[in-house]
């Protein structure tokens, strides 16, 4: 099976559903599915018929009924995509880049990484034209993850500093928090224990502060795995238990079967074998009640493996069998080749020789195919024994030899890997210097532009202060002006009132020239 790391990425991966979608109790969903189905059969707008089938999908945690009803979605989006209508158009052109996005999800979950990243790279494309950068963001994770998952850690490192970078932009606090958590991933691989878990806190402390329990719930989780990947199982324990209670609390079933199977791995590590399978059990329990296909095939592994630990081989075969099965249903080529070796295991033990190496030949033939070297090494390992048990000693010595073969490529590629890691952490560490010096210079021009504005700011501030200050002196003086004006009037008007007055007076006591000469002559006459 690949690596356990995959499986946090996957997790996290999924949590980004969970940031878009939220998930419903049992009950409430069963009725909501059967409401939704009944609709899509009367439904005849292609519009409305793919907003029922996305709603379908977040209810359903089926991946085949995804694969269909993600297949129809495109149909019906390429279909919109021709109408000359603007807005039907747009709603096509959505509709297909979020549907080519989950067509890269199923994808990645049947290990088929590289036409995953096909599907990702065509959505993002879209995204990109659409402008919405919320969809921009998630997909960086999802390319990511893939780039990760193909030893690619730089372009992972890319994609997740792009999407927190878009996430910070557009204020996504819940975006934030799951860039921060994949690149904790990567640093967790890289075996830079100390940031990893400094940036699964940062993104701790977001979840908690947008009151996020899904969010809470993943971190914890992760942080969880850290300290089990290091050998403490105790916290690891703490973490894995603290996520669990979260998960019940908000009915979140889906969390609740991988916190409870992460707990059931932990008290495997430490031997507790009983605790182990109670875990398991009730892991399966509830995957089976959501319909968490995938889950359930991985629960019954484990469970089948503390069977055959205890040496109880027909129970576990029953698990093993179980497992087969789903997976086959599922699609699942990497767990078919796994459930082959473990039945050839179980067959081998139980002395069924025939039956133990024809299930085996099935795991080296499936896993050939796929070019699974762990798998394959697993089973030349197991054919070997069958044929030393049968004394087919030829034949266990050429299995044994493969088996050497395969295990030493294996060593000898851990060996390379850790070489390209140490390679990757000098690039990386170069690639912060730069950045780091360029983020100095960038702080430095901000901060004389910030100085800058500062002055001119200022400059205009106390050149507009000095315009109001001459404009209020203008002001006073003019009006001090009109004041002294109006006195002027006033005293002119009383002089010439006085003059006027006088005048009238004078005109009232003294005769005219007139009066006097007649009277005069008057006078005259009299004489």
């Amino acid at each position: 099976m690949k690596n356990y790391f995959k499986y946090i990425l996957f997790s996290v991966m999924w949590f980004a559903c969970y940031l878009l979608h939220a998930q419903t109790n049992t009950a409430a969903q069963a009725k909501s599915i059967d409401s939704l189905k009944t609709l899509l059969k009367t439904s005849k707008a292609d519009t409305n018929r793919i907003n029922i089938l996305f709603s379908l999908m977040d209810f359903i945690a089926d991946e085949q009924i995804w694969y269909v009803y993600n297949d129809e979605i495109i149909l019906l989006s390429e279909k919109l995509l021709k109408s000359n209508d603007e807005q039907i158009k747009a709603k096509g052109k959505r509709s297909f880049a979020e549907s080519l996005n989950y067509k890269g999800i199923i994808y990645s979950n049947r290990g088929e990484d590289s036409i995953a990243l096909v599907y990702y790279h065509r959505s993002l494309k879209l995204w990109e034209e659409i402008g919405d950068l919320k969809f921009n963001a998630l997909l960086l994770n999802n390319i990511g993850n893939i780039f990760y998952d193909e030893g690619n850690v730089l372009q992972a490192i890319e994609c997740f500093e792009k999407s927190l970078s878009l996430q910070e932009k557009i204020g996504n606090k819940n975006g934030i928090g799951l860039s921060l958590n994949n690149l904790a991933g990567v640093y967790t691989s890289k075996g830079d224990i100390k940031k990893a878990l400094t940036y699964f806190s940062r993104s701790l402390k977001i979840q908690e502060e947008t009151k996020n329990t899904a969010g809470i719930s993943a971190c914890l989780s992760n942080i969880g795995f850290i300290y089990f990947k290091q050998g403490e199982v105790d916290k690891a324990l703490d973490y894995f238990n603290r996520s669990l209670v979260i998960r019940q609390k908000t009915g979140d079933k889906l969390g609740m079967g991988y916190s409870l199977n992460n707990i059931g791995v932990a008290y495997k590590s430490k031997k507790d074998i009983a605790k182990a399978l109670e875990y398991f059990e009730k892991s399966l329990k509830i995957r089976e009640e959501i319909l968490d296909k995938k889950g359930v095939a991985l629960s019954l592994n484990n469970i089948g493996e503390i069977y055959s630990y205890k040496d109880q081989l027909p129970i576990a075969l029953t698990y093993f069998e179980k497992c087969l099965r789903l997976n086959k249903e599922l699609d699942n080529k990497v767990g078919m080749a796994d459930s082959y070796n473990s039945i050839g295991a179980v067959y081998l033990k139980q002395k069924k020789y025939p039956l133990a190496f024809s299930f085996t030949d099935s795991s080296l033939v499936v896993s050939k195919a796929l070019g699974f070297p762990e798998i394959i090494r697993n089973a030349e390992l197991t054919l070997s024994r069958i044929d030393s048990a049968r004394a087919n000693y030829s034949g266990a010595f050429a299995h044994y030899k493969q088996f050497i073969k395969y295990r030493d490529s294996l060593n000898n590629e851990g060996t390379r890997k850790a070489s390209l890691k140490n390679q990757l952490n000098y690039e990386f560490e170069k690639k912060e210097a730069i950045l780091k010096e360029q983020q100095e210079k960038e702080k430095l021009i901000a901060e004389e532009k910030n100085r800058f504005q500062k002055i001119v700011i200022f400059s205009v501030v106390a050149g507009l202060l000095l315009v109001v200050t001459f404009m209020i002196f203008i002001l006073r003086t003019l009006k001090v002006t009109k004041h002294q004006k109006v006195i002027i009037e006033e005293k002119q008007k009383e002089i010439l009132d006085s003059i006027h007055y006088a005048k009238r007076i004078q005109k009232s006591l003294l005769p005219t020239e007139k009066y006097i000469e007649r009277n005069l002559k008057r006078s005259e006459k009299d004489s």
